[in-house]
């Protein structure tokens, strides 16, 4: 069951197109993974969906109910975490929640349950009365996190969550959204950190110059792109008689010879490990070390974009 669907979406800014016929849908109960390089529309795209801008074509269906200017209730079934804190300083974290919820409508009792069970779930039910400028920068991501859970969203976008701070709030905010997820809720998770989505989720979008260039999930996508394998192979003597072996064994596309280091790129798919270690042990008078590398998040966004992850400037498109 599809919770969001985006068809053909086109936004402009003057002569820049920063969603060029963009398609997405995002699925009940999973973690979709949004990358893509600075300035591909990965934040035009959320200020669509969300409603904070206005798309120059295309549809946009959430929950089942297109979304139309002024419309408001497919809006109360989502959060948003941003890049930007969104919190009030004068007010207790307490405060902060409560105010948060009272915006979707909780009040009296259920507000107060809400608030309480938030706080626990993003860790800070004992900071619950002190003000936000006390907290570390950690403790102010979960606390802007929270103020996006207070109203149990159905489906939760987080942009960028987990800027600047340090490994260990890092570690728990990725428990925090696994444990979000695991209770029914469904999360969009952009992040420029690429080990985060690889940890995180179910599926992964890859973005580029406004629109979707790749779908599915990491294995999927090695296989589809037909990525190569690397295994390094350390031998007691790397002889001549023993390159000219390997690479007459079928699947085996290059063989590099450093020392007595060998690096043997392999065609996707091509079980070679077992004829490798018989060429070693006959020619090379044995193996002292093997390590297969397999493709990696980062290949597939590499070899897709020719762009690092954090790339390129913003701008507009971003």
């Amino acid at each position: 069951m599809n919770l969001v669907r985006l068809e053909r979406l086109v936004k402009r800014y003057g002569d820049l197109m920063a969603l060029d016929h963009m398609e997405l849908d995002i699925r009940a109960g999973e973690i979709l993974g949004l990358l893509g390089p600075n300035g591909a529309g990965k934040t035009t795209l959320i200020h669509a969906l969300t409603g904070l801008i206005a798309v120059d074509s295309g549809t946009i269906e959430l929950f089942g109910h297109a979304m139309r200017p002024g419309k408001l209730e497919p809006k109360r079934h989502f959060g948003l975490v941003t890049q930007e804190l969104t919190l009030f300083y004068d007010l207790t974290a307490r405060e902060n929640l409560a105010f948060f919820g009272g915006i979707y409508g909780l009040k009296g009792k259920a507000l107060q349950k809400r608030v309480e069970r938030t706080l626990q779930l993003v860790g800070l039910e004992e900071r619950a009365d002190q003000f936000p400028g006390k907290f570390s920068g950690g403790m102010q991501r979960r606390l802007n996190i929270a103020a996006a859970l207070v109203h149990e969203p159905r489906l939760l976008i987080m942009d960028e969550p987990t800027v600047g701070i340090d490994p260990q709030s890092r570690s728990y905010i990725l428990d925090t959204v696994r444990e979000l997820n695991r209770q029914g809720t469904t999360v969009l998770y952009t992040t420029h950190y690429m080990e985060e989505v690889q940890a995180l989720a179910s599926r992964i979008v890859i973005m580029d110059d406004g629109h979707a260039i790749a779908n599915g999930t990491v294995d999927e996508l090695i296989a589809r792109i037909q990525l190569e394998e690397k295994l390094q192979m350390e031998v007691s003597e790397p002889t001549e008689q023993l390159i000219e072996q390997l690479q007459a064994i079928g699947g085996v596309k290059q063989v590099k010879q450093e020392g007595r280091r060998l690096l043997v790129s392999i065609r996707p798919g091509a079980d070679v490990l077992e004829p490798l270690l018989a060429a070693a042990r006959t020619y090379g008078g044995g193996v002292r070390y093997v390590n297969a590398d397999k493709p990696t998040l980062e290949d597939i966004f590499l070899t897709l974009t020719g762009k690092q992850l954090r790339d390129g400037d913003g701008g507009e498109a971003e």
